[in-house]
């Protein structure tokens, strides 16, 4: 994936949910799942090339992970249109941070980022408020 600065994508928009599955996680192992919006309130068609993901556990251990697509796909958003997609990460120490970007290409080959907001991976109901 290119690592030189790139335009940030005009009016694209990233959102996301994320949820703990306790049944699948135990000691050292936390697994979420998250699901990903992506609005498109530009008046061009974008295709997600590529991710990149900044990941940070409770350790302060980091991982990186680069790919094409999402989950196995390259899809084009349309202008107004949306694309909706889950996955997931296991993390060896809650709290985690997850953040990034989608690296998003016009139909004329320009190529510009999308930034993923920072979102928290967290297990419910494990802090002591004094």
């Amino acid at each position: 994936m290119t690592r030189s600065p790139l335009p940030a994508a005009p009016d694209v928009q990233v959102s996301v949910d994320v949820q703990y599955l306790a049944q699948h996680s135990g000691p050292g192992r936390a697994l979420f799942t998250y699901l990903i919006r992506i609005e498109n309130r530009s008046g061009d068609t974008w295709q997600l090339r590529a991710r990149h993901w900044d990941i940070v556990d409770a350790t302060g251990r980091e991982t990186q992970v680069d790919g094409e697509g999402v989950v196995g796909e390259q899809p084009h958003i349309p202008p107004g249109g949306s694309y909706t997609y889950d996955s997931f990460v296991t993390v060896e120490a809650a709290p985690a941070r997850m953040s990034g970007y989608y690296l998003l290409q016009d139909a004329w080959g320009a190529q510009a980022q999308v930034p993923i907001p920072a979102f928290i991976l967290d297990v419910p109901g494990t802090r002591v408020l004094n």
